[in-house]
């Protein structure tokens, strides 16, 4: 009973008017002060020792609070890609994760992301990779592998990093839950259920191939103004990759940037970084619903990951966090400036 007054206590608000003028601003991180961005690791260092606020029965293998987001993750993968809902699942699970960010850690601002139209042949040069006090930590120690078979179809090239970061306060942080379903070559052992307690180093492969191959403006102009941009189905299945035909695309290949633990679809989460990550994939989301009014509040696509037979999603639908936060309706997440939200981008 407990855990579910706690889910209803983080039910949000509806913030009242919110304008163009009022709304939060997301940044890119390179865009932030260093006190902004220091003032963010903190708030994440805070998540890693703050107790979990989930049920045992619910996320066993959770202990810290960041572990509730990750729990949620893995537990709804395939029902949160190849979906309808990918887009507004994602677009909601990172709200509240910023909101508990500001809430429980001292956060002040709104939730930064990753530009990936920056440094693709450089990517240590990035400020949020450089490994310096206020990036989000490095690349992993070098580990010799044979690559990462993505999505079990599309080989990307080892990286010059593969092992457990080495350098910001990432290096100092142990990670509760997965591997999963890993796609780097060497990684750890999956576990053998999806919330046993599995505390390890985080591990990353920064993939300067992946970048250039796809994180570049051609894919992106294609899924807000080209041929893919035509109607919501068509943006967010070219959005998420063609992994058989070996095109993994701006969201699946950003992950594949990161590599390491980033490789596995289902624990991917337990990298922070993956928040900057997504909340770049709801950037582009909210420049195409800018770019096309009138089909902005569009939703199509299947229940289940690509899978026809188990219907399809409709407004209505409930994005569902778990006992992380209360059920919010596709409906109600359509509008970055509406609903419990209340932030654009910058």
């Amino acid at each position: 009973m407990e855990k579910l007054r706690a889910k209803e206590k983080l039910n949000p608000p509806k913030p009242g008017k919110c304008s163009l003028a009022n709304a939060r601003r997301r940044k890119d991180w390179e865009k932030m002060t260093k006190p902004e961005r220091k003032n963010y690791i903190d708030a994440v260092k805070c998540m890693f020792t703050k107790p979990s606020t989930v049920s045992a029965e619910w996320a066993a293998g959770a202990r810290v609070r960041y572990d509730d987001f990750a729990a949620i993750h893995i537990n709804k993968t395939l029902g949160i890609h190849g979906t309808g809902n990918f887009l507004t699942w994602h677009r909601y699970h990172n709200w509240v994760y910023e909101k508990a960010l500001r809430e429980e850690c001292g956060y002040k601002g709104a939730h930064p992301y990753w530009n990936w139209f920056k440094y693709q042949d450089r990517l240590l040069e990035n400020p949020l990779f450089d490994g310096s006090d206020t990036s989000m930590g490095g690349n992993g120690a070098f580990f010799q592998h044979n690559g990462t078979l993505a999505a079990g179809l599309v080989y990307v090239p080892s990286g010059t990093g593969g092992g457990c970061v080495q350098s910001g306060f990432i290096k100092d942080i142990s990670i509760s839950l997965g591997p999963i379903r890993p796609a780097m070559d060497g990684m750890s052992t999956p576990v053998a259920g999806t919330m046993i307690y599995n505390p390890r180093c985080l591990r990353r492969d920064l993939n300067m191939y992946a970048a250039k191959k796809w994180h570049n403006y051609e894919n992106l102009l294609d899924v807000v103004t080209g041929p893919h941009s035509g109607d919501i189905v068509t943006f967010q299945d070219e959005f998420q990759g063609r992994p058989p035909d070996g095109f993994l695309g701006l969201h699946s290949g950003g992950h594949h940037v990161i590599g390491g633990d980033n490789s596995d679809n289902y624990s991917s989460v337990v990298d922070p970084i993956f928040h900057f990550h997504h909340a770049m994939v709801d950037y582009v989301y909210w420049l195409w619903q800018a770019l096309h009014p009138d089909q902005a509040r569009q939703v199509g696509g299947t229940i289940k990951a690509r899978s026809p037979a188990e219907g399809y999603t409709q407004r209505t639908d409930n994005l569902d966090l778990g006992e992380v936060a209360a059920d919010l309706s596709i409906d109600e997440a359509l509008d970055t400036l509406d609903g419990p939200f209340c932030y654009i981008y910058e």
